[in-house]
């Protein structure tokens, strides 16, 4: 099984969004590119880790013949 990539978008509860594989910090003044590498490699790998997550709580789901929330990726 490959690892879930992250989905572009916000990141939940974050001025955070991924938009066309770039990181920006948004906010109701505007947005800035996220150019620090250090930085992004800190965002891809919990956005790498917030799929996995949702990933896991999907499987488990389906093994328990429940539909999966329709929350997805809101609340933890």
């Amino acid at each position: 099984m490959s690892a879930p990539t992250p989905r572009p978008g916000r990141l939940v509860r974050s001025p955070v969004v991924l938009r066309d594989g770039q990181w920006w910090l948004v906010s109701g003044a505007g947005s800035v590119l996220a150019a620090d590498p250090v930085f992004t490699g800190v965002l891809d790998g919990f956005a790498k880790a917030m799929a996995a997550a949702d990933q896991a709580v999907a499987d488990l789901h389906a093994r328990q013949g429940e539909p999966p929330s329709t929350d997805a990726g809101g609340r933890r």
